[in-house]
């Protein structure tokens, strides 16, 4: 027999449910044709009531550590209800809320307003450098988004289509379906997983399967030019075995697939963020035809590990309610230090993205700049460079050296390795770094999820692998003022940092990509290609001399000033007790300076310390078998990021 009761709960469930559904569901759609002008116009249909009403734009965008939502390119804004226009209002405190009442009967409303991805970057932010070019384009939804203030992120779902210009493929971790010759739809997603899952579209497209495991990962490729398409075989490879070797350490992917999206101009912005079921790399057009420009290909792995440390496990900091609430960005020395340590140093050498030599001299050139490059670290402490980066996004580049930049990547990264070393070495290398990643971030989940962590979380499961002072291992590396760099998991790996007049093929690599030269370890300057000082190390040579950032260096030791002329000034100098004589311009005026230096030219390399075991060599070597090589599987246009 049915009671009345049960009825009543049938009432209220079926009530209920279209209710909260009606008030959540938004209506998204992207004309992003224009690519000409870099203009994507976005409309919005929005449930409402009448009365007062405040939507945001998304001010705190995960993985950006920092509030800067591109708001300055939010133009065009326009709100109607009832087929009227309504007057806004802009918060006079928060320039990312607009104010405004709807008028009686209002069910909907419509919003529209355009972003216009800017030519050149002016800030750190994704939404703050060039995301369209003629050829290409990368829609961060976050960019088209204004929601209800009042709402959970989580509550909001989004359904959206994008139109894009005639005849371009595209690519996105969610499922897409073309519903027109160039409309697609993505259906219908929650306003964090819309924002998680980026675009990538193109004129020249190429797809391309790395994996057909349980979890599929492929990569994407939209490039200015299409010659810069294919990616080698290599690389290919190098991405089967980073999969494996990921798996191997971290469990088995927390998402139903995964996809590098790559996009090749030399216009954009050149980095990448982390996605849970994507990544999204910007490089240079040469990334896989100029060998310069593989030290770029650590943003694979970088990105891929994301998706556990960052997206799956998260610093409870970072896990917030909606992308208004700011961020605590107290553990990046986890969330981004740990994932340079696995991702751009140990992965990228366990899938052969970089060679053990590569590894090496890249280690070099990392605890070099720790070691030499931050008299910063004397006032400073590590934790600082995480705690202040909302404050310090658009900090200059002069004066970098002694004020530090976001060392929670690079000196973590040498403290992970002394960490790693310090597992291995209690435990006669029967447990290592890995063993803490196997159980911090497994789980049961396929699929995207959140679980966040808190200092008192890193600490036990380490515990649970050593029993060491954990804590105090952190606080005295992290939180205290360290003169010294942390150079003692180097050491300890069989191997120690020295320098000589050898170049670094590292070093040199960014120096050509960056178009500037590192002199930072000899005379204490960074110089660009036309000779401007960008940055003096305090207390080195040249900065006791009298040299400062923004300086124009017009000739040194008599000769116009080169790179060629710098070096052979250096080794000269070596050699006699005269002072490198320097003449520089700042402004309209000259100025001589002498600089005491006698040193010769000084590279950073590691050197094998016979005296310990060579762990490095064993941290760096692959852990999964050899994948069988192959030809990559190239897919035909429109055959992935659509449901199939």
């Amino acid at each position: 027999m049915t009671t009345p009761n049960f009825w009543l709960f049938v009432l209220v469930a079926i009530l209920a449910i279209p209710v909260a559904d009606a008030a959540t569901i938004i209506q998204l759609d992207v004309d992003a044709t224009d690519v000409a002008h870099g203009i994507q116009h976005a409309h919005l249909i929005i449930p409402v009531s009448p009365g007062p009403l405040t939507l945001v734009y998304p001010k705190w965008i995960p993985g950006e550590h920092a509030p800067n939502g591109p708001i300055t390119q939010l133009m065009n804004l326009h709100f109607l209800a009832n087929g009227q226009e309504l007057h806004w209002r802009r918060d006079a405190l928060d320039g990312f809320s607009f104010h405004l009442t709807l008028p009686a009967r209002a069910r909907l409303l419509d919003v529209y307003f355009d972003y216009f991805s800017p030519p050149a970057p002016f800030g750190p932010g994704f939404g703050e450098t060039p995301s369209s070019t003629p050829n290409l384009l990368i829609l961060l939804f976050n960019q088209v988004m204004l929601y209800p203030s009042h709402l959970v992120a989580a509550a909001v779902h989004v359904k959206t289509t994008v139109s894009l210009p005639d005849n371009w493929d595209f690519d996105c971790a969610l499922p897409a379906l073309r519903i027109g010759k160039d409309k697609i739809s993505l259906g219908g997603a929650s306003l964090p997983t819309l924002v998680d899952s980026p675009l990538l579209a193109g004129r020249f497209f190429q797809k391309m399967k790395v994996t057909g495991q349980r979890s599929d990962t492929r990569i994407s490729i939209a490039a200015d030019d299409p010659k810069d398409l294919t990616a080698s075989h290599r690389i290919i490879e190098s991405l089967q075995k980073l999969v494996s070797e990921s798996t191997a350490v971290f469990g088995i992917g927390h998402y139903r697939h995964y996809v590098w999206l790559l996009s090749l101009g030399d216009s954009l912005g050149h980095d990448g963020t982390e996605h849970s079921e994507s990544g999204d790399i910007r490089q240079r057009e040469k990334l896989f035809t100029d060998p310069m420009y593989e030290i770029e290909w650590r943003l694979f792995p970088h990105e891929y590990v994301h998706s556990w440390n960052g997206k799956y496990r998260r610093p409870i900091g970072l896990a917030t309610a909606n992308f208004q609430q700011p961020m605590i960005d107290t553990l990046l020395w986890m969330y981004e230090g740990l994932t340079r340590y696995y991702g751009d140093f140990v992965l990228a050498a366990r899938s052969g993205i970089a060679t053990p030599e590569q590894s090496r001299d890249y280690l070099a050139y990392v605890a070099a700049q720790m070691a030499e490059d931050r008299p910063g670290r004397s006032w400073r402490p590590l934790a600082d460079t995480g705690t202040a980066v909302p404050d310090y996004t658009n900090a200059p580049l002069a004066w970098n050296a002694i004020r530090r930049g976001p060392d929670y990547y690079n000196e973590m990264l040498l403290i992970w390795l002394e960490a790693d070393m310090a597992i291995r070495n209690h435990t006669r290398s029967r447990m290592s770094l890995d063993d803490f990643c196997r159980t911090f971030f497994a789980g049961p989940d396929r699929s995207p999820a959140m679980r966040p962590y808190s200092r008192a979380d890193i600490v036990a499961a380490l515990n649970t692998v050593v029993p060491l002072d954990w804590n105090r291992f952190f606080t005295e590396r992290i939180e205290s003022i360290n003169p010294q760099a942390p150079l003692e998991g180097l050491h300890a790996s069989g191997w120690r940092l020295i320098f000589d007049d050898t170049p670094n093929p590292f070093l040199m690599d960014v120096d050509a990509i960056s178009s500037s030269y590192n002199l930072s370890f000899s005379l204490g300057v960074w110089v660009s290609d036309d000779g401007m000082v960008q940055d003096v190390v305090t207390g080195s040579p040249a900065f006791d001399a009298g040299v400062a950032p923004g300086m124009r260096l017009i000739s040194i030791a008599n000769r116009k000033w080169t790179i060629e002329a710098t070096q052979d000034a250096i080794t000269s100098a070596e050699h006699n007790a005269a002072p490198i004589e320097l003449q520089i311009r700042l402004n309209k005026d000259t100025f001589t300076f002498r600089v005491p230096y006698h040193h010769g030219l000084r590279y950073p390399h590691l050197l094998r310390d016979p005296s310990f075991p060579d762990s490095l060599s064993k941290i760096l070597s692959p852990i999964t078998p050899i994948v069988a090589s192959g030809v990559p599987t190239v897919y035909p246009e429109g055959s992935l990021g659509e449901t199939r």
